[in-house]
């Protein structure tokens, strides 16, 4: 076995773990590159059968169009189920305040409708694709990661997880966030999307969009972000290593137009896509575990 077959075997092992444990499971879903990995893995470890979980996206009303359009031709060809939430709904429902400014992103807020989610469906395990090496506190996660009955994280209460056994007991209200892709990098993504001739919306590979420069990061000119009498619109070559909201993803300037131009680029690169594209992650030092803390994914 080479290592993209260790990595897929680790990772429906897990995804047949959650299938065993967990009563009401979920998969979210956004229609990014590494959801969409770990639909493909998905596959290979329930077909011919459906999958045990429906598919779940928290929408922002943010999001990237070609993302969504994905979304909606991916459910459709697979024939599963497909859950959609959205925090506009949320804001209305609880009073909550829109987020203002610049760059007004309601990323924050996806942990009140996840929340939501969780408690309207009785989910008891909530699977997503969050890697270690994207940021410092999903690092320290597990890959099984108990969650109160608040939704909150203690990263001072963590499992054991030796010779890849994975305890998923909870007592009633608390649920588990599961990370089957977590030991695998950018990189090892990349490369598995390859082997694997696993289709991506258009946004992760280069082409035309207009952007503005802030702090030395390209952000899409949208109806969702303030644009300044000082800001100055530009039309550059892009693509978008992460894809979240408008609001809080900058593009990186590029001509790899196929997946390989993009592996040799993420080869030569020294800045994790996170630390380079997401400006919601710039807020504090600890801005993602604080989010965690809260409840986020």
């Amino acid at each position: 076995m080479d290592y993209l077959d260790q990595l897929e075997a680790e990772a429906i092992h897990i995804f047949r773990e959650v299938g065993g444990q967990f009563e009401k499971p979920a998969l979210l879903f956004s229609g990014g590159k590494d959801s969409i990995v770990l639909v493909h893995l998905a596959l290979k470890a329930f077909r011919p059968c459906k999958f045990p979980f429906p598919l779940v996206h928290i929408d922002t009303g943010h999001n990237f169009q070609e993302a969504l359009d994905f979304r909606d031709n991916l459910v459709k060809h697979l024939g599963e189920r497909l859950i959609v939430r959205k925090v506009e709904d949320t804001i209305k429902a609880k009073g909550l305040t829109e987020p203002k400014g610049k760059f007004a992103s309601r990323n924050a807020l996806q942990s009140f409708t996840l929340l939501d989610t969780i408690e309207e469906f009785e989910f008891d395990a909530c699977i997503g694709g969050a890697r270690r090496d994207e940021e410092k506190a999903r690092a320290k996660e597990r890959i099984f990661s108990v969650r109160d009955d608040f939704g909150g994280w203690d990263p001072k209460l963590q499992r054991p997880e030796l010779w890849h056994t994975y305890n998923g007991k909870i007592h009633k209200g608390e649920n588990v966030r599961v990370f089957p892709i977590s030991n695998w990098t950018e990189l090892d993504v990349w490369n598995y999307i390859r082997r694997e001739n696993i289709e991506l919306p258009s946004v992760y590979f280069s082409h035309e969009r207009e952007v503005i420069d802030h702090n030395g990061q390209l952000i899409a000119v949208s109806p969702y972000i303030q644009i300044d009498e000082n800001d100055v619109i530009m039309t550059k070559n892009v693509r978008y290593r992460t894809v979240g909201d408008m609001t809080c993803t900058a593009a990186v300037e590029s001509e790899a137009y196929h997946i390989d131009d993009i592996i040799n680029e993420i080869t030569a690169t020294r800045t994790s896509e996170r630390g380079e594209t997401r400006i919601d992650d710039r807020i504090s030092e600890a801005a993602m575990e604080d989010r965690k803390k809260n409840g986020y994914f």
